[in-house]
């Protein structure tokens, strides 16, 4: 050990006969590793040529996210009581869609606003209702929903009314890809139970050839 630290230190090389047969093989590898840097370079290169199709599917994957979009209903500084006192979080409460009927609200909870948006949107994402649009872009019938004490009611409009609502219920419907509709909010002010009633009453919505498939009778029996 203290020979060779002094040789570290002195900087000296050892004499070629010091050299063991199996580092002689070694250095004579690195020395003719041409073809193996060339097998290297080719290695590089399949691997840079192989990544256009990652680079189209994270392409895919950013069109799909840019379907989708998010507002945020509202953002609260909640605590829970623990052991050692109160932990300080935020909550979010956010709706994501693609004004294509397809619609569903999250929540999500973190140390910073940041976290609680980005969980929310997940929760979101996993939560989605497909609403039935008409021609006019909106809805075919009337409809309910409640949740907690909120009651919420939604029933279609002529073109041109527009979104006639207010609260959390409005961002539902124009995330969803309705454009004419009539909305009241019945009972509790609260934007989470408003906008869960909202998307219940979207849940339920069928279309007449949906209606008359399940009554087992004919479209124009449902229109006369």
């Amino acid at each position: 050990m203290t020979e060779t630290n002094d040789q570290i230190q002195t900087g000296a090389v050892p004499a070629a006969s010091d050299v063991p047969a199996a580092a002689e093989g070694q250095q004579e590898q690195r020395r003719g590793g041409g073809g193996g840097g060339g097998g290297r370079g080719d290695a590089k290169g399949d691997r840079r040529g192989g990544g256009g199709g990652r680079g189209r599917d994270n392409r895919r994957g950013q069109e799909r996210d840019s379907e989708w979009q998010e507002r945020v209903v509202q953002i609260r500084r909640v605590s829970k009581t623990v052991k050692g006192g109160k932990k300080m979080s935020f909550r979010a409460i956010v709706v994501v869609g693609n004004e294509r009927g397809q619609v569903g609200v999250g929540v999500g909870k973190a140390g910073d606003v940041i976290g609680a948006v980005r969980k929310g949107v997940a929760d979101g994402k996993k939560h989605l209702v497909k609403v039935p649009l008409t021609r006019n872009s909106s809805i075919p019938t009337l409809s309910n929903g409640r949740d907690g004490a909120a009651s919420v009611l939604i029933r279609p409009a002529a073109p041109g009314t527009g979104v006639i609502a207010g609260g959390s219920i409005r961002t539902v419907l124009e995330l969803a890809g309705i454009k004419n509709v009539l909305a009241k909010r019945l009972g509790s002010k609260t934007p989470l139970n408003n906008a869960r009633a909202a998307m219940q009453a979207l849940e339920g919505l069928r279309t007449h050839k949906e209606t008359a498939k399940e009554r087992g009778i004919s479209l124009e029996q449902i229109y006369s």
